[in-house]
């Protein structure tokens, strides 16, 4: 093209795409009025105002976000049909909604990702733009369908992978390569296991899939929402704007440290008790705890009645705990069981010497009468509820666990190994929050306190119709104005009651968050590799439909409860209703670096193939060894360094390093520069640490420096030894 045909050419598009943001202006100032008005309660009941308003705020949002890159290519067909590609779809509503531009994620706009030169799919041209701001500042056209065309479908790709790291993780919706589409657009019900090497965008196509399943399955998801899961606050932080970004906000983003709501659990176990509690074991040692909590009395327990005492023994507290056993019910809710059972012993005993000589069974209208009233006197009795509590306590799941760490007699009779004894106090971790979990079911709710609930609900209902017994006004006081309207016209006092509850205006995510027994309508778990047994139970739960897009790499497992192949772990949960595809092509770290990190790769995982980057950048990775006296200084000089380049960089290294951030808090990010500090005792920590290794040599987009104070491991002597940074 002539470069006065390029000049024209820009500046047709210029123009197009600034009328798309004209209509987006105008679309979002009405939306916008619209969003106001609804605000204002104008007309409808409250629940229909409340449904307006939430869908007029996601209307909201998605146009909010497309500001950014409106509009970023162009799609030509070989009849000569043309066909604008971006955020989100515009149309127009003067000509029978015309598409002015198709939204990503539209079947049409496909073959943008999709279109080669050996498979064109009807089109003759893409053309990519690129942009700052609103304009359009330049374009690359690749010719489909001709053997040696001047293809420059690779400009934009590689103008992504190669600018400066921001401070979180940007979508990519103008460069989603076809591999990566294929994955995103796949129609399939069940569990996707996602798997690929560090730099594969494993994660983002994760994320453009559950974009791409909102807006194809947008009725069926939008009421329950997605759940995704991460490995560390650092990188749900790094992930959160994608979807944002994307026009997507019903979502929650949690760790697994998070699901139990209320608790924010970051701590780790050793090794060894994350195995024995991430292990499906553990449910045996649980159930044994509850049971162990179902006691029976050493000594018989006397009940002091108004005309008579009696006693709990051995022998009631055995009949009333198989009773309750055998009711199947959760330990909490077979409590009413024992109670009925020892209430029915101890009043036909009381009964017996309390009517002995003037009341027989044959008089059953009177024998059930003192009956009701020894039930009515138990009730109230403190030592009889101390006993049941005693026999058959109220548990929480926080009370049982935290008992059963701290007591090795209770560890033993649960058949508990003794590396899960800690002391009384010490915090919870990411490996108690499943049992955690798990044992609101095994336990039960507290029947009493939902009791309670009721009865304070019954009391503001009460309250309240002795509000509208106030407001009631004899017609004939009002004057003559016999159609006067009374407030027990409007309302009755149930819903006056409902009214004094706060309204819930928490969107859905905050709802979600917060809600234990919510269920979400999809799932992406990432780093999935990291997840126990049991943290898939707690996860199966949120998502009774099975809907998982599952990412990871097994290679880079560092927790002894974590995956060691995704069928044994999934197929128990999902049997034949599991897909899996895997990434190859690293777009993130350049092929000098993967060199080094493959290495590493190759001592402790051999079998496993290192993902081939696209690209080069020219900065070999460098090491120096370091006395300790000059470990500080030499990290400094570092940081110094990059400091006064564009973009992001971190100092990785063992947790007693100054500055440095430990490996397993870095998955999933990624920087510009990265510093790894001796490596030598990270690899020291067996096959966990060679997998840290692994992960922390990976996060580099362009520079990557080692310092080491003892000799270099054999993996890493290709790093090219200097003096100084």
């Amino acid at each position: 093209m002539s470069n006065q045909g390029y000049e024209g050419e820009l500046r047709s598009e210029r123009e197009y795409v600034a009328e798309l943001y004209a209509r987006l202006d105008a679309e979002r100032a009405r939306v916008r009025g619209e969003y106001r008005t609804a605000l204002r309660d104008h007309g409808g009941t409250a629940v229909e105002r409340d449904v307006e308003v939430r869908a007029l705020a996601r209307e909201a949002k998605r146009l909010e976000v497309a500001d950014n890159g409106l509009c970023f290519g162009r799609l030509d067909g070989v009849s000569g049909e043309r066909s604008y590609i971006g955020r989100i779809g515009i149309f127009d509503e003067d000509d029978d909604y015309e598409p002015l531009l198709l939204d990503w994620r539209a079947p049409a706009a496909r073959p943008f990702y999709t279109a080669t030169g050996a498979n064109p799919e009807n089109m003759r041209r893409r053309r990519q733009f690129h942009t700052r701001g609103r304009e359009i500042t330049d374009f690359t056209d690749e010719v489909l369908g001709r053997p040696g065309g001047d293809a420059q479908g690779d400009a934009a790709l590689l103008a992504a992978v190669n600018a400066p790291r921001g401070e979180g993780m940007r979508d990519i919706v103008a460069t989603i390569q076809a591999e990566q589409d294929e994955i995103i657009r796949l129609d399939h019900p069940g569990v996707l296991v996602i798997e690929g090497g560090p730099g594969t965008g494993k994660t983002v196509v994760a994320l453009h899939r559950v974009a791409y399943l909102l807006y194809t399955q947008r009725e069926r998801m939008e009421r329950h929402g997605v759940l995704v899961v991460g490995p560390n606050p650092a990188f749900l932080n790094h992930i959160g704007r994608v979807l944002p970004s994307l026009g997507e906000s019903d979502v929650v983003f949690m760790t697994t440290g998070d699901l139990v709501p209320g608790l924010h659990v970051t701590a780790e176990d050793p090794p060894e008790a994350a195995r024995i509690k991430g292990s499906l074991k553990i449910l045996d040692v649980l159930a044994a705890a509850i049971a162990d909590r179902q006691r029976l009395p050493e000594h018989p327990l006397p009940i002091e009645l108004q005309d008579v005492t009696v006693r709990i023994d051995a022998e009631t507290a055995e009949w009333a705990r198989e009773e309750a056993r055998d009711s199947g019910l959760p330990h909490n809710e077979a409590r009413a069981v024992f109670t009925e059972i020892v209430t029915y012993v101890l009043t036909e005993r009381a009964i017996s010497r309390i009517g002995r000589g003037w009341l027989t069974r044959d008089d059953k209208e009177a024998w059930e009468q003192l009956r009701e009233d020894l039930i009515g006197e138990l009730a109230e009795n403190e030592a009889f509820t101390a006993a049941l509590d005693e026999l058959w306590p109220v548990l929480t799941p926080e009370t049982l666990l935290a008992p059963l760490y701290s007591s090795p007699e209770r560890l033993r009779a649960a058949g508990a190994d003794q590396a899960l004894f800690r002391a009384e106090g010490d915090a919870w971790t990411v490996s108690d929050v499943p049992l955690l979990d798990e044992l609101v079911d095994m336990l039960g709710r507290d029947k009493a306190a939902d009791q309670d609930a009721e009865r304070e609900r019954r009391r503001e209902a009460e309250y309240a119709e002795g509000v509208m017994e106030i407001l009631q006004v004899e017609r004939h006081d009002l004057m003559d104005d016999e159609d006067h309207l009374l407030a027990q016209d409007l309302v009755d006092a149930e819903e006056l009651a409902d009214r004094f509850v706060e309204r819930d205006t928490r969107d859905l995510a905050e709802r979600a968050a917060a809600d234990r027994d919510w269920t979400y309508r999809h799932v992406v778990v990432d780093e999935a590799q990291e997840l126990s047994e049991m943290d898939w139970r707690v996860l199966m739960r949120r998502c009774p439909n099975r809907s998982f897009t599952v990412v990871g790499d097994l290679a880079q497992r560092r927790s002894a409860a974590g995956a060691r192949s995704w069928g044994a772990m999934l197929e128990p949960y999902v049997p034949g209703r599991w897909v899996y595809r895997s990434l190859t092509v690293n777009y993130r770290t350049p092929a000098e670096i993967m060199t080094v990190a493959g290495a590493v790769l190759a001592e402790f995982a051999p079998e496993v193939e290192p993902p081939e980057s696209v690209r080069a950048c020219g900065v070999r990775p460098w090491s120096r060894l370091v006395t300790e006296d000059e470990l500080t200084a030499a990290i400094e000089e570092f940081e110094r360094e990059e400091a006064d380049r564009e973009g992001t960089s971190a100092v990785i290294g063992p947790p007693d390093v100054p500055g440095a951030v430990p490996a397993s808090e870095t998955k999933g990010l990624e920087y510009d520069a990265v510093l790894v500090v001796e490596p030598e005792r990270i690899l020291a920590d067996g096959p966990r640490g060679a997998a840290e290794l692994y992960v922390a040599l990976t996060r580099a987009t362009q520079r990557l420096g080692v310092l080491h104070r003892a000799p270099l491991p054999q993996a890493l002597t290709g790093l090219a030894e200097v003096e100084r940074v």
